[in-house]
């Protein structure tokens, strides 16, 4: 049999939707569990973990001497992280920041990156060491605290979780994206998280609001202003997920004969300096933030971005609240608790079990810790007990050393030593041989045993320790305390009870304006009320203008479309007619295939009557066709074939409609429903689909009836063969209408 035979027969089958499976599932457990999500008892990535490790042994201490990032990461990339120097560099490069992090594991020298979103500098440019934070992390790792792992090649070892009892997951937070789940936990305060752990300890089953008396909240390295009341907090932490409304810190600056501005000084954790002034700029210019003159942005090394309201009449209050709601400086931090559990499972965990999984893994340290310590005390009391075997029986030692051919053996069996006491005994050096010695031995060994007896105590009871957990928990509440520089507490807590209230409307400056809007749809607005019948206007190639008419800045222009929608426009917001203007479809959201039937200045005190194709139609009052949103309003219900083609504004006892079927029919306007939203009634019957609506026009009764055309206005003496019910037909047109079909108004 040929060698290729052999290999044909080892071939096995697999369906590809279960090899695809089975693959699949692995990336995205690893990518889960090995990249994305922390653990929950060290808050930390395999990346940070592998880069803290490789700093421990390459000795860089906070004490230490800053050394090449370079350095660090093709350590970390050679030993323990098989993946590219970027993700290493980047994760270094956060662990640095301190507007990333609220306590900086890494103390960088270089270009770092800034709160405007600019990038470090290269890793051959900058140079790192450990801060004691990261020191804290990793106390105890060489005292058998944690397992160790091979790494990925066999030839070394890294931590499988880190031992320290600085509470890093909270206190410096996570965020990361996996197969199908995401994380991202906010930073907060170290002194009171202690607090609250050393809470859990006393009270293991302490409820989410006794705890949040404790934590207070998240606080964000950028500070800012946290608004949310008490229980939304704790809802917030009792479920592990939910968002947190973070407000900027602003206060107000008085300058001369009576004006003020105002200065941001802290913005929300997460958004970019730069592009937060951009946005309000934007906005400025887009004149849809009508209380705002102008931002400069004045910051250096703090921030400091200055508002300038529109005028004196404008509350800094007000302008602020208006602010909020249309920019990022108030921003919602969407909190998702979603760690790796100690037993390696990702799922979402509320605060409670946070800390109670951070205690139960201090305490697993605590014992390891303490069972090494034993392990070494007693084999150093062993040696002790060899070595004070040598003083009570010293020339008798010397002799042996010096006369027998294997001196270990004979010690070994005269004196019944262990190999370990022999050993000790053989190395001891002669100048060591001093009755101060002996002493020192003894001595040692008195305090060795005392230690073993505590020690010993303290792993037979979870009282004690519980009472060593308190000692490191207020040891590390003390280094971070809030009266220090680091530890002081950032984000303030102001619950908002009420919203300010802020009618934009009322501080527009009412100016005179032209609107003009052509066949394509750029609307613009001339300052001042312009001639319509010379207008001095360019427009694009192939357009042509649609309609114009006169308004002020404090107007709502409403625009009605075919498909049965009113979308509302501030005057204030339109654009300049320095230009072509702006396309509508740009300001509100006009489907690509409807087009607009009518532009008017909307009086909300007045109604409307809404025409489609085929005579259908109803009158809307003034004040149900404001459209909040940018999507609009629907309201007419309309279909492809029926689409909406008319909006007349009702001023008058009777209507007037003309069709295409060149027919004229005249009816009360009472006889029309007035409806907030539908489809409407039959206003004029048409015999054949082909026919549509063309016109209409309100008058009263007692004026009299008439149209314009070029030549002027004519009106009619008797209207009574073209009066009749609505949803009739109606009369052939009189003798000299417009052939248009139109009304001339």
């Amino acid at each position: 049999m040929r060698k290729t035979d052999n290999i044909v027969e080892n071939i096995s089958s697999q369906q590809l939707s279960d090899a695809l499976s089975e693959r699949y599932l692995s990336y995205a457990v690893s990518t889960i569990v090995s990249r994305a999500l922390p653990d929950v008892r060290d808050g930390l990535k395999p990346v940070h973990r592998r880069i803290l490790y490789s700093m421990l042994r390459q000795k860089l201490s906070p004490s230490a001497a800053f050394r090449k990032c370079a350095t660090v990461v093709g350590d970390v990339l050679g030993h323990y992280h098989p993946h590219g120097d970027s993700s290493v560099y980047d994760a270094m490069v956060r662990l640095a920041q301190d507007f990333s992090v609220r306590y900086p594991l890494i103390d960088g020298q270089g270009n770092f990156g800034n709160i405007d979103g600019d990038h470090g500098a290269a890793y051959r440019y900058t140079e790192s060491k450990m801060t004691d934070a990261a020191m804290l992390i990793m106390e105890g790792i060489d005292e058998n605290s944690v397992d160790m792992m091979p790494n990925f090649d066999g030839t070394t070892v890294e931590p499988t979780v880190m031992p320290g009892a600085f509470p890093n997951l909270l206190a410096n937070g996570g965020m990361g994206i996996a197969v199908g789940m995401a994380t991202n936990i906010p930073t907060h305060n170290v002194s009171e998280i202690c607090d609250a752990l050393n809470l859990v300890i006393d009270k293991p089953d302490a409820t989410t609001a006794q705890i949040m008396k404790k934590l207070v909240g998240p606080d964000f390295p950028t500070g800012g202003v946290l608004i949310d009341d008490f229980d939304t907090i704790c809802k917030i932490y009792d479920c592990g997920r939910g968002a947190f409304r973070i407000r900027a810190k602003w206060e107000i600056e008085k300058l001369e004969r009576g004006a003020e501005q105002v200065v941001i000084t802290e913005i929300p954790y997460g958004i970019y300096k730069s592009k937060l002034v951009e946005q309000i700029a934007d906005l400025i210019d887009a004149k849809k933030l009508p209380l705002v003159e102008d931002i400069v942005d004045e910051s250096t090394t703090d921030i400091r971005i200055v508002i300038t309201p529109k005028s004196r009449n404008v509350p800094a209050e007000k302008m602020m609240a208006h602010l909020f709601a249309m920019t990022d400086l108030e921003y919602k931090f969407n909190m998702n608790f979603n760690v790796v559990d100690s037993k390696g499972t990702p799922r979402v965990m509320p605060i409670g079990d946070v800390l109670r999984e951070f205690v139960k893994h201090q305490k697993i340290v605590l014992q390891r810790r303490t069972k090494w310590r034993l392990t070494n005390i007693d084999k150093r009391l062993e040696i002790l007990g060899g070595l004070l075997i040598v003083y009570l029986n010293l020339d008798r030692v010397i002799e042996i050393i010096r006369n027998e051919d294997d001196p270990k053996a004979v010690l070994m069996s005269e004196f019944q030593l262990t190999e370990v006491q022999v050993e000790s005994i053989l190395n001891t050096r002669l100048r060591s041989l001093r009755k101060l010695e002996e002493m020192e031995i003894k001595k040692e060994d008195k305090s060795l045993r005392e230690e073993k007896d505590k020690l010993q105590l303290l792993l037979e009871s979870e009282e004690l320790q519980n009472a060593q957990l308190h000692s490191w928990f207020d040891d590390i509440k003390k280094q971070f305390a809030k009266n220090t520089v680091v530890g002081k507490r950032r984000t303030e807590w102001v619950p908002v009870s009420g919203e300010v209230t802020v009618n934009v409307d009322e501080f527009i400056e009412k100016e005179p304006i032209t609107v003009v809007l052509s066949n394509m749809g750029w609307i613009r607005a001339a300052k001042g009320h312009l001639d319509l019948n010379n207008l001095d206007v360019k427009f694009k190639e192939g357009d042509d203008l649609l309609t114009a008419f006169h308004a002020n800045t404090t107007d709502k222009i409403n625009l009605f479309a075919s498909g049965g929608k009113m979308f509302t426009i501030n005057g204030s917001e339109l654009p300049s007619a320095r230009g072509f203007g702006e396309s509508v479809r740009m300001m509100v959201d006009i489907s690509a295939d409807e087009n607009i039937i009518k532009a008017f200045v909307l009086d909300t005190s007045a109604k409307y009557l809404l025409v489609a194709r085929h005579g259908v139609g109803f009158i809307v009052a003034g004040e149900s066709c404001l459209a909040q949103t940018k999507s609009g309003k629907q309201i007419m219900n309309v279909d492809s074939k029926d689409s909406a083609v008319l909006c007349v504004k009702v001023d008058g006892d009777m209507v007037a409609l003309s069709g295409s079927n060149d027919k004229l029919l005249i009816f009360e306007t009472d006889q029309i429903p007035e409806m907030q939203r539908g489809k409407g009634v039959i206003l004029q019957k048409y015999n054949a689909d082909r026919t549509c609506t063309i016109d209409a026009m309100f008058f009263n009764k007692e004026e009299g009836f008439g149209w314009t055309t070029g030549r002027g206005t004519t009106k009619l003496d008797d209207i009574t063969p073209w009066v009749a019910k609505r949803a009739s037909q109606g009369h052939t047109i009189p003798v000299g209408f417009p052939r248009s079909g139109k009304f001339g108004k």
